[in-house]
């Protein structure tokens, strides 16, 4: 184990805020001295299906507390997620079906080891806990905390100032968020920038049930492939890890180079000493920013996957946008041929490229859409439900859609 300065100039890296930094130097110290291993905390709520670039700063963080010797608990907020997170609302959160949440848990507990080592990873669920909790010990946790100390939170006193509904249970969020601390006995928890109010309130709840209150470290929140919004599933700005190799090579190809930078830093495993370089190089021009680019997304598709299925996805990439050549093996999708046609915000529907039909508009005002290479300019048009066409929707996905004849 490296020794405690060290191990903060590690834990520094990419990191937003540490409150308190000599309150972890001591327990990095005490650690040492006693030979026990840090607890270390970070939850994520099964709200989507998959896990994306965006939830591993968190992961990758982690993962660097592992390797320098703590104990890393991967929180499944399985019961916090039929709540739904406040964080950053202007509006109540619908929350989620119990069916619903253990399903999209199951792909979190799977993903996650793509990063996190298995051997050294603790996954448990905070229904442990919440589902044993009795009426009366949820209104004793309830009376530890104000309506003025929740009404402090951000999202919270400008929905009460524009006279927006706040629900009760909404207030339970931070509260049971603090308690798993209290529950794990966590040394230090991780979180994006938009949780440190929670984080926050796990700290007092530990010091209400007389324990040491844990580190608080956040982590920025990562910009999704637009490089405006919060990386999200919902906006169709995301890299899931568990996309396809060749999607992954694609998408990280088209971030712009500023961006590129901010995925370097935050979900790369490049060293401080060769990140100072390439910022370096590609100031002075000895680096090619595309060249860069190709090195991150290499590293990206190895670390989910492997290196030949990361030269694979290049060697796609590279057919496809240098030679313009449509893969041989792309997805294809069987689709009932008609007498008429097929609506095209319906077809991008039904061949899986998009989640909806203002998302197909959306994407088709933008220029995005194309129908057998040619570009898709009306939003209206009907496909002719015959043979095959090469559907494709940004850079990255391609489908052949056979219409096939009833037999």
């Amino acid at each position: 184990m490296l020794p405690p300065k060290e191990q903060l100039e590690i834990i520094r890296r990419g990191s937003v805020e540490i409150l308190r930094e000599d309150e972890l130097l001591a327990k990095l110290r005490k650690s040492e001295e006693k030979g026990v291993p840090l607890r270390i905390k970070a939850g994520f709520d099964p709200t989507a299906p998959d896990l994306h670039l965006g939830h591993t700063v968190l992961i990758r963080k982690m993962k660097q507390f592992q390797e320098l010797g703590h104990e890393v608990i991967f929180l499944i907020g399985d019961f916090t997620s039929m709540i739904g997170d406040p964080s950053g609302r202007n509006e109540v959160r619908k929350p989620l079906g119990k069916e619903q949440v253990k399903a999209n848990a199951q792909t979190y507990q799977r993903q996650v080891f793509k990063i996190l080592d298995p051997e050294k990873t603790r996954v448990v669920f905070n229904s442990e806990w919440m589902e044993k909790m009795s009426i009366t010990d949820l209104i004793q946790l309830c009376a530890k905390y104000t309506v003025a100390r929740m009404l402090e939170r951000d999202d919270f006193s400008k929905r009460f100032y524009e006279q927006q509904p706040i629900s009760i249970h909404e207030f339970m969020y931070p509260l049971i968020q603090g308690y798993d601390s209290v529950a794990l006995n966590a040394d230090v928890e991780l979180g994006g920038t938009d949780q440190k109010f929670n984080l926050l309130v796990g700290r007092e709840l530990q010091r209400d049930f007389g324990q040491e209150p844990q580190v608080i470290l956040t982590m920025p929140l990562l910009e999704g492939l637009d490089g405006v919004n919060k990386m999200s599933k919902s906006l169709s700005n995301y890299v899931g890890i568990d996309e396809p190799p060749d999607q992954i090579y694609g998408k990280i190809m088209s971030v712009t180079d500023e961006l590129m930078l901010r995925y370097y830093e935050l979900v790369s495993e490049i060293s401080l000493e060769k990140f100072g370089r390439l910022k370096q190089g590609l100031k002075d021009g000895s680096v090619h920013p595309m060249s860069a680019k190709r090195d991150l997304a290499r590293e990206l598709v190895k670390s989910f996957y492997s290196e030949a299925e990361a030269g694979d996805a290049e060697k796609k990439f590279n057919d496809y946008f240098r030679e313009k050549r449509i893969p041989d093996d792309i997805q294809s999708t069987s689709l009932p041929a008609g007498a008429g046609g097929v609506w095209i915000c319906k077809l991008l529907s039904q061949a899986g490229l998009v989640d909806s039909h203002s998302e197909a508009r959306r994407l088709i005002r933008q220029g995005g859409v194309k129908i057998n290479s040619e570009k898709v300019v009306d939003e209206n048009l009907e496909i002719i439900a015959k043979g095959e066409v090469i559907v494709q929707v940004g850079p990255r996905k391609i489908t052949r859609v056979i219409f096939k004849e009833k037999s």
